[in-house]
């Protein structure tokens, strides 16, 4: 560093540049630079050096690799779509150009402009004419330019990791191009990007517990929204017909590979339909973006979870699997549920087919059926699966089954073994949707909560309806394979270094 400050200095003092540079017009990627390149041109420059017909580029990038040879500074570039390389040699530029090529350090961000050609070994190169500093970095880049390896330090410093590890940069840059495509999947559908509140008086929508904040003018404790569900219903009573909206969510829970405090959400609603029209919505939704982003419905990962291999494949083929959660659990486990609590025997059976799973096995029989779901079988449904009509009581804002009230009419989709989007019939009687809050009302902060104002809108009346959520994040990790929530987020919430 102590070196970089000194060059700093000279370049100033000496040179007379400004390190941190100025506007530059023309700019072209260093990937459509290398798109320009003509290999009739530059082979007929090779043969008569006095016709130069090459076509000239103008670029600009972070200097990942140095040579000085002499009179012939190599150095390769990367930006956001890939790397370059640039010679600079002493004929061809002024000295105080070569000078400054000689004074680069690793990480600076410069511009060359040239003719594109290649080396003798055939690399794509440009040779500069004109060569410039745009930013001097002050801080040596990760050792031996392999990258940022410690995970922390990665994620802490993701300014970094982005141009040091070109995998990082490729994995956030599709997940822009995911989000794009079901923006433009539910427009085409007729369905309204909405927002709606991110400060709320009172947290609704899900179970979990909420942010408090306070607003000091008008002297009111808020929370940051949980989940933006009972705002776009109140869309539907007032006459949207289909809506969504991709939001940001945040939770006061803890965090692990698939759970950050802020995380995204898309959730989307469409009057007169149901739990069966999202659950078609979706599955068409995530394989339009497949295609259009992967090329493919079949995609493979590198696994490392302990226990499952080193390579998984996930078949996004249609039709996906639906199936009922008490078939489902009867399937793989053998319990053959039927509103009852498991008995002693049941359970000892259950925890010795599955040490490790920390079964706990108590309360009502709807708390066991999805304990016994959400342990032993959800980890396993790798290829999409529609786990459909789960226990009403652990979710109040659903409608329940007509035929049996005992479950909802609702989805709960699993692909890479975890939940990654719900789906409802959605509760529009507002005599059962505030027995049902009346019913969760608690003293902990994580239960869900009263809405007195969203019980009157389901008084105006509010059209049957679909509902669904789709975490954009896991999503992201689904498709591109990565491990970590934290590999598919900018910033991930890190706790503070002491």
């Amino acid at each position: 560093m102590a070196d970089r400050r000194a060059k700093l200095a000279r370049l100033r003092e000496e040179f007379q540049i400004d390190p941190f540079g100025q506007r530059t017009e023309g700019l072209l990627s260093l990937a459509d630079a290398r798109g320009r390149y003509d290999k009739a041109a530059d082979e007929a420059f090779k043969a008569d050096s006095t016709q130069d017909h090459r076509p000239q580029a103008n670029v600009a990038g972070r200097v990942i690799l140095h040579r000085d040879i002499g009179k012939l500074v190599f150095m390769t570039l990367r930006d956001a779509g890939g790397d370059l390389q640039v010679a600079v040699s002493k004929k061809a530029v002024d000295e105080p150009a070569f000078q400054l090529a000689k004074l680069t350090d690793l990480g600076d961000i410069i511009t060359a402009r040239g003719p594109l050609g290649t080396t003798k070994t055939g690399e794509i190169t440009v040779w500069a004419t004109g060569f410039g500093l745009a930013s001097k970095s002050l801080v040596p880049p990760p050792e031996k330019w392999h990258g940022l390896t410690d995970s922390e330090l990665r994620y802490r410093q993701r300014y970094v990791d982005l141009w040091a590890n070109p995998g990082v940069m490729r994995t956030l840059q599709l997940r822009i191009r995911i989000v794009d495509e079901i923006r433009a999947f539910l427009k085409g559908r007729g369905y309204l990007e909405v927002e709606t509140p991110m400060l709320q008086p009172i947290h609704g929508g899900a179970a979990a517990r909420p942010f408090v904040t306070h607003h000091n003018a008008l002297d009111l404790k808020l929370y940051l929204r949980i989940a933006p569900e009972l705002y776009l219903k109140r869309l539907l009573v007032g006459g949207f017909p289909k809506v969504f909206e991709i939001n940001r969510n945040f939770r006061n829970e803890g965090i692990s590979p698939r759970h950050n405090p802020e995380f995204t959400m898309l959730e989307a609603y469409e009057a007169f339909g149901s739990w069966e029209t999202m659950a078609d919505m979706v599955e068409e939704m995530v394989c339009t973006v497949a295609r259009n982003v992967l090329g493919t419905l079949v995609i493979n990962h590198e696994d490392t979870t302990p226990g499952r291999g080193t390579k998984k494949t996930i078949n996004l083929t249609r039709p996906w699997r639906r199936v009922r959660m008490v078939d489902l659990v009867a399937e793989r486990t053998g319990w053959k549920f039927n509103k009852e609590p498991l008995t002693a025997s049941q359970i000892d059976q259950l925890r010795s087919a599955n040490p490790g799973k920390d079964l706990k096995l108590t309360g009502q029989p709807a708390e066991q059926l999805t304990e016994v779901y959400e342990k032993l079988i959800e980890p396993t449904l790798i290829d999409p699966c529609f786990v459909t009509h789960v226990p009403s009581v652990v979710i109040p804002l659903a409608r329940e089954n007509r035929e049996d009230p005992f479950f909802a009419d609702v989805y709960e989709l699993a692909i890479n073994g975890q939940e990654i989007s719900p789906g409802y019939s959605e509760l529009n009687d507002p005599d059962v949707q505030e027995r049902h809050f009346k019913h969760q009302v608690g003293e902990r902060e994580e239960q869900q909560v009263y809405d007195e104002d969203f019980i009157n809108a389901l008084r105006v009346g509010m059209p049957p309806a679909g509902g669904m959520g789709l975490g954009i994040d896991r999503l992201v990790m689904m498709l591109t394979g990565a491990e970590s929530i934290r590999d598919v987020i900018l910033f991930p919430l890190l706790k503070p270094k002491t």
